[in-house]
């Protein structure tokens, strides 16, 4: 079998399994939180039951564009997977994740509901915030391995935390916002006592909803594979280590009350894009020394 042939069953295997995946992690998600809330919770399954509901329901656009956005929004994400699980691109990676972004935010402007623009506006916001930081973490691994390519992390001696452990936790703090996590979830909101309720996602319905759902499992699973990087031998340890940054992302989410967008914005680039920049300038004066 020819190594093409492999990378394709690879990258197939994962659009197929990424889902699932995400999925359970979301019903987990519900279940725990529900606990925690003191209740007792939908059952594990209940998003795939969710997304086949909306499968199943009429299709209607406010307008034309809506779907197109919303493949996009789904394809830039599958294809930034499929880049993770080939260990390509890091740069690129986080590009095709921002064009994913857009796609969406684009939808959402494309229609006008108030609603709509409003979540859309706050994605872009919270897309300013987080940006940064992962630009800076791609310099970092740049740094480290002297490559952009994910197959450069696991070709060294240490795991990637050894030399980039501020950008870790840098990229922790922002994972609450790639989340819409509390106390950062201003674009879509899932509590029901904020004053905006799915502000981004409000004019989709259907099986246009139920393609962005799935397309939030990717982006789930892409983000916990990005931490598995830091800890690339033994992957077991990284996939652990994920799954119990995921697992604090959702303590997180059910004891914050969610923040201003100022206060995001201005301590999101003075924690994170601090630690990231002092971690690359440790780095840099460890590499001339």
């Amino acid at each position: 079998m020819t190594d093409v042939i492999k990378d394709i069953i690879l990258v197939v295997a994962a659009i197929i399994v990424a889902p699932i995946i995400g999925g359970i992690l979301n019903g987990l998600d519900r279940k725990i939180s529900a606990r925690m809330q003191n209740r007792y919770g939908p059952p594990i399954l209940q998003p795939f039951y969710d997304v086949l509901k909306l499968f199943g329901k009429e299709r209607i656009a406010v307008n034309q564009t809506q779907m197109v956005y919303v493949l996009g929004y789904l394809f830039f994400a599958v294809a930034s997977l499929g880049m993770l699980v080939l260990k390509q691109d890091l740069l690129m990676i986080m590009f095709v994740l921002a064009f994913s972004n857009i796609s969406l935010v684009m939808g959402a402007m494309s229609v006008r509901s108030p609603y709509s623009k409003i979540g859309a506006q706050r994605e872009i916001i919270q897309m300013m915030a987080y940006e940064p930081v992962l630009l800076l973490m791609v310099v970092g691994v740049f740094m480290s391995t002297n490559s952009f390519m994910i197959k450069s992390v696991f070709d060294l001696d240490k795991p990637l935390l050894y030399s980039l452990p501020l950008i870790f936790i840098a990229f922790i703090y922002v994972l609450t916002i790639k989340l819409r996590k509390s106390p950062f979830d201003f674009s879509t909101s899932h509590h029901g006592h904020q004053e905006l309720i799915k502000g981004l996602t409000t004019e989709f319905s259907g099986p246009q909803l139920a393609i962005i759902e799935m397309t939030h499992w990717y982006d789930l699973v892409l983000l916990l594979g990005l931490i598995t990087l830091f800890f690339a031998k033994p992957i077991w340890v990284g996939i652990l280590i994920a799954l119990v940054c995921y697992f604090l992302e959702m303590v997180i989410d059910n004891i914050s009350a969610r923040v201003t967008w100022k206060w995001m914005l201005k301590y999101t680039w003075i924690i994170g894009i601090g630690l990231a920049l002092t971690n690359i300038i440790w780095l840099y004066l460890k590499n001339r020394a």
